[in-house]
């Protein structure tokens, strides 16, 4: 089942504080690893996510400027701590607290990315849902696509530049 089939539900999945979503992909996003938990809050087999790009599960809940600030950190080699709604095979979605890095061989060369995924605090989570519906609204004026999350992580580092904080700094604060 193509993701751009799938159409949101607005059910909401939940997994357990002692669980930790786990999947590792190369370097162009392809999944090569998802432990039981990815599979189980997801609703695939392994089958069907190994070879997959990664943003099968992308819901359109999290904004485009959230995926551009994730790639550009994980590409340069940082990690990062992202909150995202993902979306499961049928159409349910589930937040989480992402956090990604690269994976590098012995001569530091970056050879794929690791991500691990735990439940959002909800009393984070409920600002964050605030904040990423205005990150759309200014990614729809800005036509959406590429452009869209240029100026949605345009917004970003607005909002960090008056607040005077790294990313590093905003999100660990939260």
């Amino acid at each position: 089942m193509a993701r751009s089939t799938i159409m949101p539900t607005g059910v909401e999945r939940f997994f357990s504080e002692d669980e930790i979503i786990v999947s590792k992909t190369d370097t162009k996003g392809i999944i090569t690893y998802a432990n039981q938990i990815f599979l189980k809050i997801a609703g695939y087999t392994e089958v069907e996510v190994i070879g997959q790009p990664h943003n099968m599960i992308r819901h359109p809940d999290t904004p485009g400027g959230i995926f551009k600030l994730l790639w550009n950190r994980i590409e340069s080699g940082e990690e990062v701590f992202a909150y995202v709604c993902n979306m499961a095979k049928n159409g349910d979605h589930y937040w989480v607290l992402a956090h990604v890095s690269p994976s590098f061989d012995a001569s530091g060369r970056i050879t794929g990315y690791h991500s691990n995924r735990r439940v959002p605090e909800k009393r984070i989570l409920d600002g964050v849902k605030a904040y990423y519906t205005k990150l759309h609204d200014v990614e729809r004026q800005a036509g959406g696509g590429k452009a869209g999350a240029a100026a949605g992580l345009a917004t970003i580092q607005a909002m960090l530049d008056r607040k005077g904080l790294s990313y590093d700094e905003y999100i660990h604060g939260l």
